[in-house]
């Protein structure tokens, strides 16, 4: 079994997703394999290079 790399996300994937909750753009946070969503304060997972763009999944930013 080989292992995957880490490859990030594509950026023209990253310009046209958005947060589901707000509609805004979204920041990619390579450390932690997420993506951030200032304006509705959440952070969405990434997982196997997929982001999980569900609010229920998604978990929320301390101040």
């Amino acid at each position: 079994m080989t292992e995957k790399k880490n490859q990030g996300v594509d950026p023209k994937l990253l310009e046209i997703l958005v947060c589901p909750v707000t509609r805004g753009p979204l920041e990619y946070d390579s450390k932690e394999q997420e993506l951030i969503s200032r304006q509705a304060r959440l952070a969405y997972p990434i997982r196997d290079g997929i982001p999980i763009m569900l609010p229920d999944e998604a978990r929320a930013l301390e101040d």
